[in-house]
């Protein structure tokens, strides 16, 4: 859209103005086992600066596609061959000329050396092998070397070095967010087993090993929650030498996209005052349980994770770093204002309060809900019949979850004035009932009664024998 934008400014302008064990790429989580001209000028700078922000990305800045037309010698790939390759011969020994496994070059090391035209005329793709210091070329049957290389393609089993190189010196460390809900970890040390884990969406982890995938997803990204749990994902990045179009990362392949399974903390939401107008009208989540002014009721409301909400208005702050983000609930159509931090930085005293910390960019959870019920949630009112969804919109997540008897079990909820709510549901999820109790009652604690006075003994003193 910018990039349309930016065209038709311009077009405007210019008219109006004239081996696994031992190999440091192989890496496996815990537990694998062996085996006018001024006015059109502001349009075009505003333009071109919104677009230019807008695809400043952590993939784009750091990663390049190379097409095999502009390899230059010296990029490296690793051998790393699946099932079909086992069974076809991809290189060949340039001492010999015959053909070598791929199951005996699996894990090695290749450095491009350019390409050449063989004894028989056919056009060869040159490499030299790390590991064992020979050469190796692979041949290109029926085309040039040009009209092969034009199309999106290149040399099968070869997953690119060059994006592992890089992952591993911007993200070893770092924490990311998952993205994904389906990761896989590894059951095999010595092999490619594994086995898929779902996880918590949104969820703090660190990445501790960054290695080699597969050809069209070379760089695996092992992380580690907070238990110590580790799983990863196998991600592409440059595409260079991935051999896929942009319509393959469809469906359950979306996630081996860097973007679709992981978010830099670092990179999340980074706004400043120079570029926060580009997140006007886009739609973000919570990633966490936050606390947010309800417009209708001019009170501070609970919000639960994954509430879906459109970005409306963001109002730096004069006088300090902070800013009001004004947001509109695709759901309900309320409007909430949270005050925060656009700048990491400049939230270091108050992480809590960073816009990247509180809010993810993205469609967040889906609630069906009636008119009703919505009336009731915009007033952060909890009724009966509503479902765990809707009450999670109206009160946010509950402080404590008491099971009760048959499938009934309750949701309590912290009040001011030293309240609790508690909201009842039946065995299908439903609320039943709802109540709401002084705290030290629903602790399980009885308030302590003040002694009443008794008339007619002692002027109206209690008596001191009542107890």
């Amino acid at each position: 859209m910018m990039k349309k934008l930016f065209f038709t400014a311009c077009m405007s302008f210019a008219f109006l103005a004239g081996s696994a064990q031992t190999n440091s790429y192989i890496v496996k989580t815990k537990g694998a086992t062996k085996s006018a001209q001024n006015h059109m000028a502001d349009v075009i700078a505003e333009a071109k600066e919104e677009d230019e922000e807008s695809s400043k990305d952590f993939i784009s800045q750091n990663f390049r596609y190379h097409s095999l037309c502009d390899w230059e010698e010296g990029m490296k790939f690793m051998v790393m061959p699946e099932k079909l390759d086992l069974v076809v011969k991809t290189f060949t020994d340039a001492a010999t000329g015959k053909n070598v496994s791929n199951l005996k070059l699996k894990y090695k090391i290749m450095i491009y050396k350019g390409h050449s035209e063989g004894k028989d005329g056919r056009a060869q793709i040159n490499f030299m092998c790390q590991d064992d210091g020979k050469y190796y070329y692979y041949v290109i049957d029926h085309e040039t070397f040009e009209d092969y290389c034009y199309q999106r393609t290149g040399v099968p089993t070869l997953a690119y070095l060059g994006d592992v190189d890089i992952a591993r010196e911007k993200l070893m460390d770092k924490v990311v967010y998952t993205k994904s809900k389906l990761y896989r970890m590894d059951t095999e040390y010595d092999g490619e087993g594994y086995q898929e884990v779902l996880v918590d969406q949104d969820m703090v982890v660190k990445v501790v090993a960054v290695g080699v995938g597969t050809r069209n997803y070379p760089v695996k990204i092992v992380v580690e929650d907070n238990a110590g749990n580790q799983f990863y994902q196998n991600v592409t990045m440059s595409r260079t030498n991935c051999g896929t179009r942009d319509d393959e990362f469809e469906g359950d392949e979306a996630r081996f996209l860097f973007n679709n399974s992981f978010e830099l903390q670092d990179d999340i939401m980074s706004i400043s005052s120079r570029n926060y107008k580009v997140f006007i009208g886009k739609v973000v989540h919570t990633k966490i349980p936050v606390k947010m002014l309800n417009e209708v009721t001019n009170k501070q409301q609970a919000i639960p994770r994954l509430a879906e909400y459109k970005i409306e208005s963001i109002t730096p702050h004069k006088g300090d770093d902070m800013a009001t983000v004004k947001l509109k609930n695709t759901t309900l159509g309320t409007f909430f204002f949270a005050d925060c931090y656009l700048d990491q930085y400049k939230a270091e005293a108050h992480p809590e309060k960073f816009f990247g910390l509180i809010f993810a960019p993205g469609a967040g959870k889906k609630v069906v809900t009636t008119e009703a019920t919505r009336a009731m949630i915009r007033g952060g009112h909890v009724g009966i019949g509503m479902s765990e969804d809707e009450v999670q919109m109206a009160a946010g997540e509950p402080d404590k979850v008491e099971t009760g008897q048959g499938g009934q079990y309750f949701w309590i909820f912290k009040r001011s004035n030293d309240k609790l709510l508690y909201v009842e549901f039946d065995g299908s999820g439903m609320v039943k009932k709802t109540s709401v109790k002084d705290m030290n009652e629903g602790g399980g604690k009885k308030k302590k009664k003040k002694p009443q006075p008794v008339k007619g003994w002692m002027g109206g003193k209690a008596d001191p024998l009542a107890d």
